[in-house]
């Protein structure tokens, strides 16, 4: 499923907001900010007697997971119902493209249906920038992750818990961690940092799981975890993605945490505050130790937390953006 148009081109309206949100490639620091500060605005909203708001009070959500994932189906629509949004789970397994329907046949249907936003999940890198260039003007579309491409949403969740945490972004330095080959995140991380301004990113992992385009992307790349995580001010571990390897990459899960695990010990080379993320499922023992997931610099639990009120930002300024196009193209 390639694109016809670039996926930052694609996301935006003529005035500059969110129509879609496909990637963080391309995005403004206007833009990103503003998503941070929408964020910050809904933090509050879950500590409420009543956890709504109305903004999306008579909007349909479909989330489309293609591939499982609790943890974002679960925040996406916990962010859609804050919203005071309808939200409609398609149990793929038992859809209709399970018994040879085509994808856009699904859509088309959910589209007849009165539908406003598509949450789309794919195992395909591409598949809801395909499916933002063919739904109609009044359908957003956010991509909740695909293939190894990109997964914004959760990089901008990993923006909001850095800034929450650590302030200004143009003072840090920031090191992810791990297998960035298979990560979709990492790419999304990177490309928000990088708008964001921040000081360093830092790439760390054995050379068979880091991509070549990623220093062009502006991160450093390290092999050694003493030299890239001496005095970064923010860790970010990746999953090992086991899944997703095509052939032996590594000799062993336990030579990989014997050079790359975070211990206490190499976490001695970090800033003295710096602080530890993950955007898991945690693999402990695996990528981190239990004393370093569970130590009080450990974020990884506010990041979940942080996680709902950045997915209501992006839903709603989608929604937002996304009903001017309708307007303007439907002639009102």
């Amino acid at each position: 499923m390639t694109p016809k148009t670039p996926p930052h081109q694609l996301q935006l309206n003529e005035h500059g907001q969110l129509r879609h949100f496909l990637t963080t490639e391309g995005l403004s620091t206007e833009l990103l900010t503003e998503i941070l500060d929408t964020a910050e605005s809904f933090v509050s909203v879950g500590k409420q007697a009543v956890k709504k708001v109305p903004l999306l009070r008579g909007k349909t959500v479909v989330n489309l997971f293609f591939e499982a994932s609790t943890r974002t189906r679960t925040t996406f629509e916990l962010a859609a119902k804050r919203l005071s949004a309808d939200v409609l789970n398609i149990d793929i397994s038992t859809s209709a493209t399970s018994k040879g329907e085509s994808l856009m046949d699904m859509l088309w249907n959910l589209e007849a249906m009165d539908s406003d936003m598509f949450v789309v999940r794919h195992q395909a890198s591409g598949a809801p920038h395909f499916i933002a260039e063919h739904v109609t003007p009044s359908v957003a579309v956010i991509n909740a992750g695909d293939g190894r491409h990109a997964h914004p949403t959760q990089a901008m969740l990993d923006m909001y818990t850095i800034r929450r945490h650590k302030g200004d972004f143009a003072k840090l330095n920031v090191a992810i961690v791990g297998d960035v080959l298979h990560s979709r995140v990492a790419r999304s991380q990177v490309h928000a940092l990088r708008g964001l301004n921040v000081g360093e990113v830092r790439v760390i992992g054995p050379k068979t799981l880091i991509p070549a385009d990623f220093e062009g992307l502006g991160a450093k790349i390290y092999y050694d975890m003493a030299k890239g995580l001496k005095d970064v001010d923010v860790v970010i571990m990746l999953r090992l993605q086991k899944e997703r390897m095509q052939s032996a990459l590594l000799p062993s899960e336990s030579e990989f945490y014997r050079l790359y695990g975070l211990t206490m010990e190499k976490l001695a080379f970090a800033k003295p505050d710096a602080i530890i993320m993950h955007p898991g499922p945690i693999n402990r023992g695996v990528e981190i130790e239990s004393a370093v997931a569970d130590c009080s610099r450990s974020v990884i639990l506010q990041q979940v937390n942080y996680g709902i009120a950045v997915r209501m930002a992006v839903l709603s300024m989608a929604m937002s953006g996304q009903t001017e196009v309708a307007a303007q193209e439907g002639g009102v």
